[in-house]
């Protein structure tokens, strides 16, 4: 069902965060691009708390009446070191739409929230952007634990929300039932295909006796539950299948479910974690001396470059987590060159994980909406899997797409993370790149899992 390959996915430093700002782009003739995008205003920093999260806002002098969208990214909290390189991705999406003409003839609005990593900040701030913004579209969020507390918001208020990387099964069962009445996609594959890399990957190893130890959220859960299924159908046997180690993500200290996810004997621990307290949870099972000899398997979680100095080092100077192996949803689409060329230009560097992601998800919002001809949230439920799949022109670039939607024209957009083909529950089948931790604390792409 899969094979492997391999695949480059560069990490990136992170942003500042908890900006509140207002930039007014003009919109000009795509030669001009460059220019424009270089010279935003400078930031201005507002502040914020857990009840009114920091946003900040991009827009275009008088279009209120345009296509307005919502970015709902963590900048702070537990994924904030991997969401932080999110962030950015939609602006630029903005930026380039409002160049080459904007969306049914006005410029592009983005008001972005920071959901904190936290559902509970997440569906207030879900609720500013559906209901007070008025937004027709929303980006977000990551953490799937957010993702399912914003799309009831959504669903109610008519707003189309795509997540870039929330990856729980549970969006599947729930959209398969109806649910999200059209109003929730995806441009990173649910956990079901990530859970069964991981699990061909132990088998491919030579493990047979495994165990895990999941965040007790939606994203831990699914993955776990699906990974158990997986690893079993292969052979394998799960050690603490009948009592599951999984971990509050508000603890602060993890003895106890470090040294549960270690007894039992396994050859390697199947860690499903967020950074912030993953790398406590693999320090104490360090300190209590159980991870020796025991191979560590990750997922996308944990996939950024100060994850290994988190963990922290050995008395010996070595990396904790040295070694340890994982998954990490990847991106090999045919937009993928020109945003590593224009991300190169603004940043300095490459795309990180999930940039493609949000990249992909922004423009399927525009693209949407310009199909519609309507800045509405039905309008843009109602064209994502036209813009998005076969038949149609195919476009990797979203300023032809936006001038072939004018002409009357169908398109199949061709993203940066793949070809995002939406499916009716609104999943896409990607590819997953697999990681290793060197010695010298830098992560390396050595593999790619391409599920069929």
């Amino acid at each position: 069902m899969k094979r492997l390959d391999a695949v480059r996915t560069p990490d990136l430093p992170q942003r500042q965060v908890k900006r509140s700002t207002l930039v007014t782009l003009t919109t000009l003739g795509s030669a001009l691009l460059l220019a424009a995008c270089e010279n935003t205003p400078p930031t201005s920093n507002t502040g914020a708390n857990s009840a009114s999260p920091a946003a900040t806002t991009t827009s275009a002098t008088n279009s209120n009446d345009g296509l307005k969208i919502g970015s709902l990214l963590p900048s702070t909290g537990d994924l904030a070191a991997i969401g932080q390189q999110m962030v950015d991705s939609v602006p630029l999406v903005v930026e380039t739409v409002n160049a080459c003409g904007g969306v049914n003839g006005k410029p592009v609005t983005l008001i972005a929230q920071d959901d904190q990593t936290d559902p509970r900040a997440g569906a207030a701030a879900m609720t500013k952007l559906a209901e007070v913004d008025r937004v027709a579209g929303v980006v977000g969020s990551f953490a799937s634990s957010v993702s399912s507390a914003a799309v009831p918001i959504a669903v109610r208020n008519k707003v189309m929300l795509i997540s870039p990387g929330s990856t729980s099964p549970v969006f599947t069962e729930r959209a398969s039932k109806g649910e999200f009445q059209g109003y929730w996609a995806r441009t990173a594959p649910p956990d079901t295909y990530q859970a069964l890399a991981l699990a061909q990957l132990a088998n491919q190893r030579g493990f047979k006796r495994v165990s895990t130890v999941v965040i007790n959220n939606d994203y831990g859960v699914g993955f776990e539950r699906a990974f158990v299924q997986a690893f079993k159908q292969l052979g394998g046997t799960v050690v603490n299948e009948a009592n599951p180690t999984r971990y509050d993500p508000k603890a602060t200290t993890f003895e106890t479910e470090a040294a549960a996810a270690f007894n039992g004997d396994p050859d390697a621990v199947v860690a499903v974690l967020y950074e912030e307290t993953g790398s406590l949870l693999l320090k104490s099972a360090y300190q209590q001396g159980v991870s020796q000899g025991v191979q560590v398997m990750l997922t996308d979680g944990v996939k950024s470059a100060g994850f290994p100095t988190k963990v922290g080092k050995s008395s010996d100077g070595k990396y904790i987590v040295s070694g340890a192996i994982g998954t990490v949803p990847g991106a090999d689409g045919k937009a993928l060159q020109a945003l590593t060329q224009l991300w190169q230009s603004k940043k300095g560097g490459p795309p990180g994980e999930y940039v493609p992601q949000a990249w992909d998800a922004t423009a399927l919002l525009v693209l949407a909406a310009q199909a519609a001809q309507a800045n509405t949230g039905e309008g843009i439920a109602s064209k994502i899997r036209e813009v998005s799949n076969a038949p149609g022109t195919e476009v990797s670039d979203v300023c032809e797409g936006l001038r072939l939607l004018r002409e009357g024209q169908d398109i199949n957009y061709q993203g940066a993370s793949g070809n995002v083909d939406v499916d009716q529950n609104g999943d896409v089948v990607g590819v997953y790149d697999v990681w290793t931790v060197n010695d010298d604390g830098k992560l390396a792409v050595t593999d790619k899992v391409n599920p069929k």
